[in-house]
């Protein structure tokens, strides 16, 4: 169990970790700093090399979870409430990935390939809304993983 916790731990720190550091540092400092062109050509490269990490914190969260889960709790029915909202929380917060991976990821690649910075820019602000809105939820998973059971 120790290794599904600790490996559950790593993969939410990476994914909520690189979500505070793209919204609160790194998007601040090259919307003020650069123009359209320089700017989404760094976010593509920004994701092209965040999103792979994503996906494998994904794989590892679900992994581990549904094996905690089953391993410990022996199931839904045995798990506290704050299992529950973490597991809907999480899932939540993959499929709002999932959207941005297959669709303004998707059209933010093509736009730069096109030098389209107006329509890059409107994907851009898009998935900065779609990471804004996860980050927060994945903050509350971070809250309610480690302070749920004292509730």
């Amino acid at each position: 169990m120790a290794i599904a916790i600790t490996l559950h731990v790593i993969a939410a720190v990476l994914w909520v970790g690189g979500m505070f550091f793209a919204w609160m540092i790194l998007r601040p400092v090259a919307a003020g700093q650069l123009e359209p062109p320089a700017r989404l050509t760094l976010w593509r490269g920004v994701f092209d090399r965040f999103f792979p990490w994503v996906w494998a914190s994904v794989a590892v969260l679900l992994v581990t979870g549904l094996w905690m889960l089953f391993a410990v709790f022996g199931g839904m029915a045995g798990a506290r409430w704050h299992i529950h909202l973490m597991l809907l929380v999480g899932l939540g917060m993959m499929a709002i990935y999932l959207h941005v991976w297959f669709a303004p990821y998707r059209r933010l690649c093509r736009a730069v390939e096109a030098a389209d910075w107006p329509e890059g820019g409107r994907q851009l602000g898009q998935i900065r809304r779609l990471v804004g809105i996860n980050l927060i939820l994945g903050l509350l998973t971070v809250a309610i993983a480690s302070g749920g059971r004292y509730l």
